[in-house]
C-alpha cells in the first residue's frame, strides 16, 4: 500500500494531476476531483476527508481486521487564521469525534513512529486505573530519537527537557505536554475535571456515542463541516476547549492550562523507547527551532496566563516555578551574553573584575561554577548519558544563549511594541546526503549566512584574542591572581568554540562558516573592543 501511495504522490507532483491509471474506485475519483477544482492551492482549499481503511471492511493479508485510517486535510483560506499546529489538532479532535469519538487520543508528530506495540497497553493501565483516572488528562512518553550521532553535537536529545525534569515533575502534578508521544483523555480537552464544557455541537461532545459507520453520509458531512476554517468562529475552541491558542508552543501552553484547571499528568518512561523520531542535522534548523520555542514561551510568560502569577495560583508554587523555568528560557541570553563578552573585554584591557584567587569570594565563585557543572554532569551520567554528550549539551546551552535565545528575546520585544519581524518557520527534517555525512563525522553545519552565526562568531573571536592576550599577561606575571578567573572563563569558552574556529579556518566543504559571516563578525567584534577600550581606559 505504501509503494502504491508513493508512486501516486510522485506522479501527482510531477504532472500536477492524478491520472485515471491510478484511480481504482469512484470513491478515489470523488476525492481527487477536489484537487482539480480551480483555485486549489496549499493555502486555499476545501476540507478533504477520505476513509482509506474501514475497520469493519478491510483486512490484512493474514485475514486480521485493520484499524480505521482516515486522511484529513482541513479547509484553508488566506482570510482565516489557521492557528498552526494547535488549529490542526483541534480539527482532528472534532473530525475524530464526528467519526468515532474514541475516548483516547494519541498525538504524534509526522516524523515520529511507534517503536513498541505495547505502548497503548501501558497508557491504558493508567487511564483505566479507578484510583487516578478521574483527574488524569494525559500520559506523556519521552521524546527519543534515532540517528543521533555519537556525541549528539547539537544536543537534540534534550535530556533534561524530555527525560530528567519530567521525572521530578511527575512527583508533583505531572510533566508538561511536549507535543508528541502523548495519550490524551478526550474528556480533558472539554473543561476541568468537575465541569464539562459542552461544545457548540452535541455530536462532538466527549460523552456522545456514534452509532453510525464512518462512511455514513451523515458522518462524513459532519466531519467536513467541523473541518471548515470558519467553524471555530464565536466558539470556545482554542480558549476553553481543545488545544489552546495564543502561543507558538501550543503543546507547552495547552499542558500548562490543563494543569491550572486541575488536571494532572503522568510520565511513562519504559526501558524500550515508545516512539522514535528524526532530529534536524543542520545547526541553523536547530537554532531556528529553539528560537521559535523561546518566543512562544515568552508569549505565555508575558500573557494574562503568566506562569509566575496565574500559574502559581492555579498549580501551586513548585509547579508554577517549574513551568516558569521554561517560560523564561530566552532570558538566559542576558547572563550568557554578558559572561561571553564583558570579562573578556576587560581582560583585553588588563582590568580585573572578579575576586583574586586569594580572596574568600573566589571560593564562592568556584563553588557555584563547579557545583552547576558537576550537577549537570551527574544528571547526565545517572540518566544514562555519556560525558561526551554532556559536553555537547553544555556547549549548545552557551551557543543557544548567544544566538537563538538572544534573537528570540529581541524578536519578542520588537513584536511587543508593534515592530513586525519574520514569521513562523517549520523546522526542516529533510536529509541531505552530504550534510548527513558531515553530521555523522561530528562536524557542525554552518553553510549559509545567518545573523545568529554572527553573534556566535563574535564571541569566538573575542574570547580567542582575550585568552591569548591574558595568557601572555599571566605568563609575564602581570596581576596573576586578579586575571585568573577571566583567563579561565575565556579558555572554557574557547574550548566550546572549537567547532566555530574549525569552520572558519580549516574547512573547505559546504558546511564551513561563510566568509561574509566571518568578516561581519570580525568587524563588529573590533568595534565592540574599541568601544570597550575607550570606556575601560
Amino acid at each position: 500500500m505504501y509503494e502504491s501511495m508513493k508512486v501516486k504522490v510522485e506522479h501527482l507532483v510531477e504532472t500536477g494531476e492524478v491520472g485515471d491509471d491510478y484511480i481504482t474506485s469512484d470513491q478515489e475519483r470523488q476525492a481527487f476531483s477536489k484537487w482539480s477544482t480551480g483555485g486549489f492551492t496549499r493555502q486555499n482549499h476545501p476540507s478533504v476527508i477520505q476513509v482509506l481503511l474501514d475497520k469493519d471492511k478491510d483486512r490484512d493479508t493474514t485475514g486480521h481486521w485493520l484499524p480505521n485510517l482516515v486522511y484529513v486535510s482541513r479547509q484553508k483560506s488566506k482570510s482565516s487564521p489557521h492557528h498552526f499546529k494547535a488549529g490542526a489538532l483541534n480539527v482532528l479532535v472534532r473530525v475524530s469525534a464526528a467519526m468515532t469519538n474514541a475516548p483516547i487520543i494519541l498525538t504524534l508528530d509526522c516524523d515520529m513512529y511507534s517503536n513498541d506495540p505495547r505502548t497503548p497497553l501501558r497508557a491504558l493501565c493508567y487511564v483505566l486505573d479507578p484510583e487516578i483516572q478521574t483527574n488524569v488528562a494525559y500520559i506523556q512518553f519521552p521524546q527519543e530519537y534515532h540517528g543521533l550521532n555519537k556525541s549528539d553535537i547539537y544536543a537534540c536529545e534534550h535530556k533534561h527537557l524530555f527525560k530528567l525534569n519530567p521525572i521530578g515533575l511527575d512527583g508533583l502534578s505531572g510533566p508538561n505536554y511536549v507535543g508528541t508521544g502523548c495519550f490524551f483523555r478526550r474528556r480533558a480537552l472539554f473543561g476541568d475535571p468537575s465541569t464539562l464544557v459542552i461544545p457548540e455541537s452535541r455530536e462532538i461532545s466527549p460523552d456522545y456515542v456514534v452509532n453510525e459507520p464512518i462512511t455514513a453520509p451523515s458522518v462524513l458531512e459532519l466531519a467536513h463541516q467541523v473541518a471548515g476554517c470558519n467553524y471555530e468562529n464565536q466558539t470556545k475552541w482554542g480558549s476553553k476547549i481543545g488545544f489552546r491558542y495564543g502561543s507558538l508552543v501550543e503543546d507547552y501552553y495547552t499542558g500548562f492550562r490543563l494543569k491550572c484547571e486541575g488536571w494532572r499528568s503522568i510520565f511513562c518512561y519504559p526501558e524500550r523507547p515508545a516512539f522514535l523520531g528524526d532530529v534536524p542535522i543542520n545547526l541553523l534548523d536547530v537554532l531556528g527551532q529553539n528560537k521559535r520555542w523561546a518566543i512562544g514561551l515568552l508569549e505565555v510568560a508575558c500573557s494574562r496566563y503568566s506562569t509566575i502569577t496565574f500559574g502559581v495560583k492555579g498549580m501551586g508554587l513548585f509547579m508554577g516555578l517549574g513551568y516558569s523555568y521554561y517560560a523564561f528560557w530566552a532570558a538566559w541570553s542576558i547572563p550568557v551574553s554578558t559572561y561571553s563578552f564583558l570579562p573578556q573585554l576587560a581582560l583585553l584591557n588588563g582590568v580585573s573584575i572578579f575576586p583574586k584567587v586569594s580572596e574568600p569570594w573566589f571560593l564562592l565563585y568556584m563553588f557555584l561554577f563547579l557545583g552547576a557543572y558537576g550537577q549537570g554532569l551527574l544528571d547526565f551520567v545517572v540518566g544514562g548519558g555519556t560525558i561526551q554528550r554532556w559536553w555537547s549539551d553544555q556547549r549548545m546551552w552557551m551557543m543557544r544563549g548567544l544566538s537563538c535565545y538572544l534573537f528570540g528575546l529581541t524578536e519578542f520585544l520588537l513584536n511587543s511594541i508593534g515592530i513586525p519581524t519574520q514569521g513562523f518557520n517549520v523546522t526542516s527534517k529533510v536529509i541531505d546526503d552530504e550534510q548527513s555525512k558531515r553530521y555523522e563525522q561530528g562536524l557542525f553545519e554552518f553553510g549559509v549566512a545567518s545573523p545568529m552565526f554572527v553573534t556566535l562568531t563574535m564571541a569566538a573571536i573575542t574570547n580567542l584574542f582575550s585568552f591569548i592576550n591574558g595568557l601572555i599577561r599571566f605568563l609575564n606575571g602581570n596581576n596573576k591572581e586578579g586575571l585568573f578567573m577571566q583567563l579561565f572563563l575565556s579558555a572554557l569558552i574557547v574550548m566550546n568554540c572549537l567547532p566555530i574556529y574549525h569552520a572558519m579556518a580549516l574547512r573547505s566543504d559546504k558546511g564551513k562558516m561563510p566568509i561574509r559571516t566571518t568578516i561581519t563578525a570580525t568587524f563588529l567584534a573590533s568595534t565592540v573592543y574599541a568601544a570597550a577600550s575607550l570606556i575601560l581606559k
